[in-house]
């Protein structure tokens, strides 16, 4: 599977999280991604560690890096 999906309207990214455990984990690391200019939608997965979002344009990996952190996780990189 690659890291990033482009389309004429959108971005998909996968990243790689670690240290969510739970559906709470979950919704803080979306909470906070979301949060980033031009993003539409976030699903994180705590069982896999993954985080699927999808934007307008790229992501800056650093931006999403800093949201990451603010939730109290760790950005591992893109899946």
């Amino acid at each position: 599977m690659t890291a990033e999906i482009d389309t004429p309207l959108s971005t998909t990214t996968v990243y790689r999280v670690s240290g969510m455990s739970c559906g709470h984990c979950e919704g803080s690391v979306s909470s906070e991604i979301t949060e980033i200019a031009g993003v539409s939608s976030v699903k994180a997965v705590a069982s896999t560690g993954e985080v699927t979002v999808v934007s307008a344009a790229p992501l800056d990996d650093e931006a999403v890096r800093a949201a990451v952190d603010e939730a109290g996780f760790e950005l591992v990189g893109r899946a």
